[in-house]
């Protein structure tokens, strides 16, 4: 379900300046979709690995790949695992040492919003950093 990506040597220029933030170990503490919270029995063993602009993201299934950050919008693309060969859209903001996601899983076009109440096929997920 979810994924991140990077392409383009000018992007991940632009994403090399904020991986500081983004990199390490994160866990997501809630997610959404399509204006319907998920029971945390769904997401308590997920992880996502950023380094970089490479991401991993271990659910049921274990996805690589590229994310790239500009402003506050991310363009995810699949590498390896379920989402190879997909584009997803987001848009992030970190809040209260915790980073909040909204995919748009269809990829054509970014949220306006961290609300997913709009779409069926917006994701949210809200991630905390492990030490």
């Amino acid at each position: 379900m979810l994924a991140a990506v990077f392409l383009g040597c000018s992007a991940a220029k632009k994403a090399a300046k904020h991986a500081g933030n983004f990199d390490g170990v994160w866990i997501p503490v809630r997610q959404e979709l399509g204006g319907k919270a998920l029971p945390a029995s769904l997401f308590e063993k997920q992880k996502l690995t950023i380094a970089d602009s490479n991401y991993t993201f271990e659910a049921e299934s274990t996805d690589k790949g590229i994310v790239i950050h500009h402003g506050n919008k991310m363009d995810i693309y699949g590498r390896k695992g379920v989402n190879a060969g997909k584009h997803f859209t987001a848009i992030y903001k970190f809040e209260k040492e915790q980073l909040l996601i909204c995919y748009n899983l269809k990829g054509d076009a970014y949220p306006a919003s961290f609300e997913t109440k709009a779409s069926p096929v917006f994701f949210l997920s809200v991630f905390k950093k492990m030490p």
